[in-house]
């Protein structure tokens, strides 16, 4: 492996939990292993918290927004602490760099690439201090008195929850807008990737965040469900599976409290008649073996008409075989292994459903031969399928993609739409007018063109099962404020 083995010398902490501002132990003691997917060697041990440190979290975090400094700190108080934790994330790109291949995979040119994007979204937000209206005002109310006023005011104690897949950009459109806000957070780190999380404490210790504004920790699945409970949290922000979201927003719902859910997908991309088929394959073959395919909005339905269906199947399959399947490290690999164990079992299984269910398998589909160790699959093609078919409607989250043929861009559009999924789609076509006028008429929160594409920098979010509210942008920071209306006589 050309990576670093593990994470000694990395991390300044990793047997702590962060709760108002100290490293402390886990009262129960418990640890959570961390294997690098490319070498099943253990890459990190990190304490893990159960329900009594998930307590103490909430309950740090809870004194800090009642009683602390900082939700009674003007906006423009808060950015600079934004700032800090900006420059200090740029600072630590290298490590950023080698904590997330070795956690789930993604290869390490694209870690340091969009490691050096992180402290931007702090800058952001970080702007929005000035830019952003916290209070509004109207003269002569139509209910009565001489002035009203809308302010903006922070949600309260926050409860983070992070996925596994990409922890370094997730928490940032997580913590970035609810601490320029004036919320309080929790921020609850998956037992898979806790590394960059465990950094990011490191910073707001640095910069001298004020004690129980920023709890981090660590905790498997049961204690988890204690932060969505907890009666002091006011709202939870997570990101992960439909099926985990749909049992938080109840959870949510029996309590009233407030979330933001950014959940899976099973986006498509339609493939119009004008545009050239290997073009559209050789975009959308990167896409799909970006990060193994473990994008919740990545596009792994390909919709294209029916008489260009082979065509663009042959020139699929050559961009698949080309890829080079290998050590996230290595500068010559084009692709990484899935994060774990457990996941590669899955797309596995997912793959040979599809192949008794009748589903043509055009490439891939199995294990490399030439890879003996490490959570290692290659891009699969499956071509010739039913909409309805389980590989097509059923998120597997690995580098497994399916070929749709369509009639007519009616047709198209209807596939595209029948799906529980609503999160990214793309069209693909010459014609800017046309390709607008599809994107409009397809039900997701984000629509490219002629490439996957998505910008949380804009506002990121799904339709129907793919998650509720939206994060990134200005629609990112109202998620973390309540609106309060004030009416005055004078």
């Amino acid at each position: 492996m050309v990576g670093p083995a593990n994470a000694r010398g990395i991390l300044k902490a990793p047997d702590k939990l962060f709760i108002d501002g100290q490293w402390v132990a886990p009262q129960e003691g418990g640890t959570l292993t961390v294997r690098s997917p490319a070498t099943e060697e253990i890459f990190l041990t990190v304490a893990e918290a159960g329900t009594a440190d998930i307590d103490r979290a909430v309950d740090a975090a809870r004194r800090a927004f009642d009683a602390g400094p900082w939700p009674r700190m003007t906006p423009a108080e808060r950015a600079p602490y934004l700032l800090a934790i900006a420059d200090r994330l740029d600072a630590r790109v290298d490590d950023i760099a080698t904590i997330w291949p070795n956690e789930m995979g993604i290869l390490h040119s694209i870690a340091a690439a969009f490691g050096g994007t992180i402290g931007g979204v702090y800058r952001y937000y970080a702007g929005l201090a000035e830019s952003f209206a916290f209070e509004e005002r109207f003269d002569a109310p139509p209910g009565g008195g001489d002035h009203a006023f809308i302010s903006y005011e922070p949600v309260g104690v926050v409860g983070a929850i992070i996925p596994w897949n990409a922890p370094v950009n997730i928490m940032a459109y997580k913590v970035a807008p609810a601490l320029l806000a004036g919320c309080t957070i929790v921020l609850k780190l998956s037992p898979e990737a806790p590394g960059t999380g465990l950094l990011l404490a490191e910073i707001a210790e640095e910069i001298g965040l004020p004690p129980g504004v920023l709890n981090v920790l660590t905790a498997d699945r049961d204690a988890s469900e204690r932060l969505v409970r907890h009666p002091d949290v006011d709202k939870i922000g997570f990101t992960g599976s439909s099926a985990v979201g749909k049992r938080i927003a109840s959870i949510c719902g029996e309590r009233i409290a407030r979330c933001t859910l950014e959940l899976g997908g099973k986006s498509a991309a339609v493939i119009l008649d004008d545009y050239d088929v290997e073009l559209a394959a050789q975009s959308l073959a990167g896409s799909a073996c970006a990060m193994t395919g473990q994008i919740c909005s990545s596009l792994t339905r390909y919709i294209v008409p029916r008489n260009r269906h082979d065509r663009f199947v042959e020139a699929l399959k050559a961009q698949f075989d080309a890829v080079t399947v290998g050590d996230p490290f290595d500068p010559g690999v084009g692709m990484g292994p899935l994060a774990m164990a457990r996941q590669r079992d899955k797309v596995e299984a997912m793959v040979q459903e599809a192949i008794r269910d009748g589903n043509v398998l055009v490439s891939g589909g199995r294990r490399p031969a030439h890879l003996n160790r490490g959570f290692f699959f290659e891009p699969t093609l499956f071509a010739h399928v039913d909409n309805h078919d389980m590989i097509a409607r059923e998120e597997v989250f690995g580098p497994v993609v399916t070929v749709i043929s369509a009639d007519s861009d009616e047709q198209a559009i209807a596939i595209a739409n029948e799906t529980v999924f609503g999160l990214n789609n793309s069209v693909f076509t010459n014609d800017a007018p046309r390709g607008y006028a599809v994107a409009r008429r397809l039900r997701s929160g984000t629509v490219g063109h002629n490439a996957w594409r998505s910008d949380m920098a804009i506002g990121f979010g799904g339709f129907k099962q793919s998650g509720i509210g939206r994060e990134g942008g200005v629609d990112g920071l109202r998620a973390y404020l309540e609106a309060k209306t004030i009416i005055m006589d004078a």
